[in-house]
């Protein structure tokens, strides 16, 4: 490391002191020695350049004052000059070790980019894009369960013009048969090569769909995961907090599948109150005796979903929220980087009220539940 311009000036002038000083009293000592005359010594020490003529008295004690005092400041100088480098030198190193080491500054960037979507810049195989090749897309996955409120959750994100979710793709066995048939399903829907009526594929500014929890999701949670971390996936995880309804729901859809209610035609999703009246007279029987162990456990999928998929960038949102909370649907789409609209859906609910009005054995399972964990179930929550 080169020393500054001050540094160097300050030995310069050290030097130059003590030489004289040490000069001043070498002639001093001269004047002591007998029988030789100080030219002599003079022109050994500065050979035919100074010629001094010896003083009659020589006062030795002065020149040694004088040499200790430039001895003096001479060390007063090295010491002002060592404390310069040394400020100089941490000065540097302090330097390079913030930029060697990590600052709060980069964690304050990470957690940016963590709430940034993935850009993408899709080429269909079975299309042109057209003019909005160069318009960028996000990719997403609603990741829940079934009766969790995932469907009318979907038609609210497709009524959005720039979301394309396109429903619940695994739900056919082929596609999830293996995890070759899942990454190519995945390629497909990412591509902008899967079709369905919520497509909007040319200008889609974000495109996705619904994944179910028993859906191979958590079979093969480790090369999802993996994929959805390479290309950027966003994962929206949609639960319900009242497992109880849920449980209700389930129920209840699982006897219409063969009861056929509606003029003998099956409908998970209704867009009427008369069809919700329908579906909701139906009164399932719950059993209580592991009704706390079938809680316990949907409880744990969730749990387990969410350690499993914890690395990715996700949000989670729950289905009483978004009743409740005016500004959750906006958290949505801000989350996947898209402009806020007024989101809608068709779709009518179809359990609306305490859920006594609606199992049979409702008795039994409020003593099940009763001073257990899952007692707040019992309660309307919206």
């Amino acid at each position: 490391m080169k020393p500054p311009l001050f540094l160097r000036l300050c030995e310069y002038i050290y030097l130059h002191t003590l030489i004289s000083c040490f000069h001043f009293y070498f002639l001093g000592l001269l004047h002591l020695l007998p029988n030789t005359s100080m030219a002599e010594y003079v022109c050994l020490f500065h050979k035919e350049t100074v010629i001094v003529k010896s003083p009659k008295r020589s006062p030795v004690f002065l020149r040694t004052i004088v040499l200790l005092f430039g001895i003096v400041c001479g060390i007063y100088i090295c010491t002002v000059c060592l404390r310069q480098i040394n400020t100089v030198s941490k000065i540097k190193t302090q330097n390079l070790q913030l930029i060697e080491s990590p600052s709060p500054d980069r964690n304050i960037l990470a957690q940016l980019e963590a709430r940034i979507p993935t850009l993408h810049y899709p080429k269909p195989q079975t299309f042109s894009r057209g003019e909005c090749i160069q318009n960028p897309v996000r990719f997403f996955a609603i990741l829940s369960m079934q009766r969790s409120g995932s469907g009318w959750f979907e038609t609210l994100l497709n009524s959005h013009i720039n979301i394309s979710s396109n429903g619940e793709i695994f739900c056919a066995m082929d596609r999830r048969k293996n995890i070759s048939t899942i990454m190519q399903t995945l390629d497909r829907v990412y591509k902008l090569d899967w079709f369905n009526s919520a497509s909007k594929n040319e200008c889609s500014a974000a495109v996705g769909f619904k994944w179910m929890l028993n859906q191979g999701l958590i079979e093969y949670h480790k090369e999802i995961v993996e994929y959805f971390n390479y290309q950027g996936v966003s994962v929206v995880f949609l639960f319900r907090r009242n497992l109880l309804r849920r449980m209700v729901s389930l129920l209840a859809n699982s006897h219409d599948r063969y009861a056929k209610l509606l003029n003998g035609t099956h409908k998970s999703h209704v867009h009427s109150q008369e069809e919700a009246a329908a579906l909701s007279s139906y009164k399932p029987i719950i059993n209580s005796t592991s009704l706390i162990s079938d809680l316990r456990e949907v409880e744990m999928d969730a749990v387990k979903a969410l350690e499993y998929f914890n690395s990715t960038r996700h949000m989670v949102v729950y289905y009483e929220d978004l009743f409740t909370n005016n500004t959750k649907l906006d958290d949505v789409q801000e989350f996947l980087g898209l402009p806020r609209m007024e989101l809608t859906s068709r779709q009518v609910k179809i359990h609306k009220g305490p859920l006594s009005d609606f199992v049979k054995n409702w008795d039994d399972v409020i003593k099940t539940l009763n001073g257990t964990q899952y007692e707040r179930f019992l309660q309307a929550d919206y």
